[in-house]
């Protein structure tokens, strides 16, 4: 089905996004994609630098007549977010992609799509092998694993690149440009666990929550989207006083930059309570459905015996411990910015619950504008789980990219897609977490805008890239490009030149 996105427009850019997804590429997994873009470039007879941590620097000359004008870096991330559903057969090492066009939107068969970012190295692919763009010289940044860690854009080296004009091609909203966002930490937790004999004279049944929509934990935290660890935590929560409820298993979410979309437990109960169990269970379906009957259509609880009965559930402390710090830990919109109207200041994500071997591992995400509350936020995250006598620890986390009123690309940017659309874009900033800032703190003055096509449902099997906007952020890229300032060129007087004699003679 690949093969139908070549029909697409423009060409050039559905041909290099058709190329990539065929190349496995998980975060912290790029080897494929770092070798397809090294022979792309040799294929291409473009110079590159590939850098010790897998990041790929493209260098292209200008075209005829824009030799003037200063050097400008396409920067996009090769990486993607890898979700599927729970029914589909996938291996995000070793296959494809498989894209549907389903009306106006391309879609991905019961995965993430992958457009974010591909549809960004795409379209910096197209810019080099489009010999009809003009441009001044450019810079192509490729970095990796930005979505659980963004390491390249932290081990990128500024010496390796000399543009001090930065478009970032990785958002999501077309007719938007953004010239900020903001900066983000984790929270690892791990609640520790003994075994003890499972109960007699009980069964064990598996509870699911699943069918919610998920989503990018920055763009979709304001959308009232359901949160599944949340959810089945609500219903063992009770469950436990109730019911006498034991607990086996606890797995929920997958991805710290994603809302959980399906988690399901393994408990015991009592044989007198079953009946009584499955019915709360349904009820506690029916509550969710009714909370969230506008964002989450397709909520589904499912209950039913275990497949395989386990001769063991964790200790009464460890499941207490557990189950009050998934209950209180918080998750969504913390704080509403006092100053853009309309945008989330503050957030948290309660991204997964995995149990291994002695410990359930618990990853959360926290946003912020700024800084002081992005520390607070996780500060609150860890004096929660403290309580339940976990071990917290924070990753380092990155910086946010502070807005430049006096940007001269924005304002370029801003011109070009008047005059091309006949409507003015809208320039704000992005709740979440972009390269730019990593970028920005290494290069302190960098000029940087971020913009794409219109994509939706990002970071789950949801993922979609609206057909027609991929058109637009061509035309709009190849504008932006056309208009680039000319660079400054230092000269040396002859004034300056006789003095220096002068000086040497003495």
């Amino acid at each position: 089905m690949n093969e139908e996105i070549l029909k697409l427009e423009p060409k050039g850019i559905w041909k290099e996004f058709q190329g990539i997804l065929n190349v496995p590429r998980p975060s912290k997994k790029e080897a494929q994609m770092v070798a397809y873009l090294e022979q792309w470039a040799k294929d291409h007879k473009v110079d590159y630098i590939k850098e010790e941590c897998g990041n790929i620097i493209m260098s292209v000359p200008a075209t005829k007549g824009m030799e003037d004008r200063q050097t400008v870096i396409l920067q996009a991330h090769m990486d993607m977010v890898c979700e599927k559903n729970s029914d589909k057969k996938h291996d995000f090492e070793k296959d494809p992609i498989e894209a549907v066009i389903k009306g106006e939107w391309l879609h991905a068969n019961g995965t993430t799509l992958g457009a974010d970012d591909g549809m960004g190295v795409a379209g910096a692919l197209a810019v080099i092998a489009d010999p009809k763009v003009e441009h001044g010289p450019l810079e192509c940044i490729f970095t990796i694993d930005e979505e659980t860690g963004l390491t390249g854009a932290m081990k990128l080296d500024p010496k390796d690149f000399k543009g001090r004009i930065l478009l970032n091609l990785d958002s999501e909203d077309e007719g938007e440009i953004f010239i900020g966002c903001a900066g983000g930490m984790d929270t690892i937790v791990k609640v520790w666990y003994d075994l003890e004999p499972a109960p007699e004279e009980s069964t064990a049944y598996r509870i699911t929550v699943s069918g919610l929509k998920g989503g990018h934990s920055g763009d979709d935290i304001n959308k009232n989207l359901a949160n599944a660890n949340k959810l089945l935590t609500r219903i063992l929560y009770s469950a436990t006083e109730w019911f006498d409820l034991s607990l086996y298993d606890f797995q929920g979410g997958n991805l710290r930059n994603a809302i959980a979309r399906e988690a399901t437990a393994v408990a015991y109960l009592p044989n007198e309570c079953c009946d009584d169990f499955v019915h709360y269970v349904k009820d506690m379906e029916a509550a969710f459905k009714k909370e969230y009957q506008v964002t989450e259509p397709t909520l589904k609880v499912t209950v039913e015996v275990a497949e395989t009965q386990p001769d063991v559930v964790i200790d009464e402390m460890s499941q207490y411990n557990l189950l009050n710090g998934l209950y209180a830990c918080p998750h969504g919109v913390i704080a509403m910015s006092q100053t853009i109207p309309n945008f989330v200041e503050t957030s948290t994500n309660l991204a997964s619950c995995k149990k291994k071997e002695g410990y359930f591992f618990i990853q959360t995400s926290q946003r912020s504008s700024i800084e002081s509350s992005k520390q607070d936020i996780a500060n609150m995250v860890e004096a929660v789980w403290s309580l339940a006598d976990a071990d917290v620890e924070h990753t380092d986390g990155y910086p946010g990219w502070a807005p430049n009123p006096n940007s001269v690309i924005c304002d370029i940017a801003v011109k070009a897609y008047q005059k091309r659309f006949g409507k003015d874009p809208k320039v704000k900033a992005i709740h979440a977490g972009l390269e730019c800032g990593l970028i920005g703190d290494k290069v302190p003055g960098m000029d940087m805008i971020s913009f794409g096509p219109t994509l939706r449902g990002v970071h789950s099997p949801d993922e979609r890239c609206e057909i027609k906007t991929v058109q637009m952020f061509w035309d709009f890229m190849c504008d932006i490009l056309k208009n680039v300032p000319v660079a400054e060129v230092k000269k040396t007087t002859a004034k300056k030149a006789c003095a220096k004699k002068t000086c040497t003679k003495k």
